[in-house]
């Protein structure tokens, strides 16, 4: 039997251990993250006590202040996500998040298949950059302070995808999985899954999580296949869509 997996609030904490924002301050009662370019987990607002209607100004002003548009993180239909909506703000996008007890996910790859190494070689910042991940997020994965690693995968020994994996407690987290429009649907998005969860196994981690948008069905599906089940959920709310 699959044992439960941790609580949501123990996801999202290892969610932004492995993925942090350039800084995370308080406004009333708010977490501010600073994104500088990294993308929404680290640039939305998030609750960090009670609030009140009232005290969603605060935290645009934090944001604006810091030079960054409105974006909230909500749970769909809890009570901020209903009083962002009726302040006219609209989803912006929808993410799943999918885990595993390590033990499930770590297999061997194929040989030489999907590479383990620290800091990036310059053949994975190029693929990352080829999939639009560059030099802001390169450096949100540079801010992480405990056990990380770039992986590389290869096909028919060429360089066919680049992820990036990271551990807090017991928990890893993969982030940054793209694959180059040539190497699609043969096998290097899995082998870089099954390389990550050897390489957290090895650091000591039991559960493997990842965060994908909710309308990435091919994602979805590969993750569903080995396994991995839904097991947290949450979105983005800003003032455009």
């Amino acid at each position: 039997m699959t044992p439960a997996p941790p609580p949501a609030e123990t996801l999202f904490a290892a969610l932004e251990a492995t993925w942090p924002p350039a800084a995370a301050t308080r406004a009333g009662p708010w977490t501010i993250r600073q994104g500088s370019g990294g993308g929404s987990r680290v640039s939305a607002a998030t609750p960090a006590s009670d609030w009140t209607p009232d005290d969603i100004p605060a935290a645009e002003a934090a944001m604006a202040a810091l030079g960054q548009a409105p974006l909230f993180r909500v749970a769909e239909g809890d009570a901020l996500d209903a009083a962002l909506a009726a302040r006219g703000y609209r989803l912006a996008h929808r993410n799943c998040l999918y885990g595993a007890p390590l033990a499930d996910l770590a297999q061997e790859p194929p040989f030489l298949s999907a590479l383990p190494h620290w800091p990036p070689l310059a053949v994975t910042e190029g693929i990352w950059a080829d999939c639009g991940i560059g030099p802001a997020r390169l450096a949100v994965m540079h801010r992480v302070r405990g056990p990380k690693t770039a992986i590389l995968a290869r096909t028919e020994d060429r360089p066919a995808g680049a992820a990036f994996a990271a551990v807090a407690g017991a928990i890893a987290c993969l982030h940054a999985l793209c694959v180059l429009p040539p190497f699609r649907r043969r096998g290097s998005a899995d082998n870089m899954l099954r390389r990550a969860a050897l390489w957290a196994q090895d650091e000591g981690a039991e559960w493997l999580i990842l965060a994908v948008t909710a309308d990435n069905a091919n994602a979805r599906q590969l993750y569903a296949s080995r396994g991995m089940r839904v097991v947290g959920h949450c979105a983005y709310r800003s003032r455009e869509a």
